[in-house]
């Protein structure tokens, strides 16, 4: 080639296709050598995986919304099947038929679990609770408490922004008119996923059999509640009073039932000033007093609306207007004459326990009087 001035440069010549094809080669060799290593090493070191793993995630709801425990469907199977002391009750969306299975397939006993859904506790809607400031920020719960605890008067109720709504997997909740949460007892699977997302823990997932609840959260004294909210609970300690099985207290300046020993009968609900008691039994079936009544006056005697009445050795009857349902008088029927309550056997049951206990307490005494 001719180089400025007329000069001949001169260059070596080299053969850059070789070079190419010679590293390509090297790199192909030194990738084959690797990949066997890397193959024998993944045969030679593999973990077998239970076939069972497979078997159980192809049951399982797959909402991985976390209400197993474990941060996806996955993870459950492969821990349900591993671990011995993983239930396989813990597919809370996939409910009695996805334990079965998967009982079934690990070889676990399944235990017998009650069904839960999500309850609110909070019923001051808009119309009914004071708002201490206008928001005009994000229409989201958590923001909303950013903004110096949220625009409620009352720091323990629901805000309203429909957070919960929002995060729920399954559509099981809906915002009313009012701005609080409804909860759709067949769409919801109690995963706990709204209740972890409410910032002011107005959502708990409880046993649905449990229907009488203090549908609040408030700890302000009686006044303060009163003033915040038209709903809440006031700590007055009425239902208390009248819980014939010791299931209502008041602390911190809220009342609260005992979910094992309540009874459902709905005594409190009727006494309750301010409504803040819910029932969440649609109809409640009414006592029925049948030809086996012998007229001895018991039911009148107990019955706490006065709802039954009579004239003694005549069948006496129950009013259905004034009847709850509560069971009273089913329990304490001498010739089993009144049916219609659902909860006659447990009622009974607990009518049976506190009569034994006065009468251990009274033979006590009268033995400590003895001696």
């Amino acid at each position: 080639m001719l180089g400025v001035g007329g000069g001949v440069e001169v260059r070596e010549s080299v053969d850059l296709l070789e070079v190419v094809k010679f590293t390509a080669i090297f790199l192909l060799g030194i990738s084959a050598v690797f990949g066997m290593g890397l193959a024998f090493a993944a045969r030679k070191f593999a973990v077998k995986e239970d076939p069972r793993v497979d078997q159980v995630s192809d049951v399982l709801a797959h909402a991985h919304c976390g209400a197993c425990g474990f941060p996806g469907c996955r993870q459950y199977a492969e821990q349900v099947v591993l671990n011995p002391d993983v239930k396989p009750t813990l597919c809370t969306p996939g409910g009695a038929a996805t334990a079965e299975a998967v009982a079934k397939i690990t070889g676990k006993v399944m235990e017998q679990t009650e069904p839960k859904i999500a309850r609110i506790f909070c019923q001051g809607g808009c119309s009914k609770s004071v708002r201490r400031f206008k928001y005009e920020g994000i229409k989201d719960c958590k923001a909303a408490i950013l903004a110096s605890g949220g625009d409620k008067a009352c720091i323990y109720g629901c805000l309203g922004y429909g957070s919960c709504s929002r995060a729920c997997p399954f559509g099981a909740i809906t915002m009313s008119e009012e701005n609080l949460p409804v909860i759709d007892p067949v769409k919801c699977t109690a995963c706990g996923i709204c209740a972890q997302t409410c910032p002011t823990k107005v959502i708990e997932i409880l046993p649905m059999a449990k229907q009488v609840l203090v549908s609040c959260h408030s700890k302000d004294k009686g006044p303060a509640t009163k003033k915040n909210c038209q709903v809440g609970c006031i700590a007055c300690g009425l239902c208390v009073k009248v819980c014939p099985y010791n299931a209502a207290k008041v602390e911190n300046f809220l009342s609260t039932i005992n979910l094992d020993k309540c009874k459902v009968c709905g005594l409190c609900i009727t006494k309750c000033p301010t409504k803040a008691i819910v029932d969440y039994i649609s109809k409640r079936p009414k006592a029925f007093v049948t030809e086996k009544c012998i007229g001895c006056h018991a039911c009148a005697k107990v019955c706490p609306v006065n709802a039954a009445s009579g004239e003694l050795k005549k069948q006496h009857v129950i009013n259905q207007d004034k009847c709850i349902g509560c069971g009273i008088c089913a329990s304490r029927c001498p010739k089993v004459a009144i049916t219609g309550t659902f909860n006659y056997a447990e009622v009974l049951q607990a009518y049976e326990a506190k009569k034994a206990a006065r009468e251990k307490a009274k033979a006590e005494k009268e033995a400590a009087a003895g001696a």
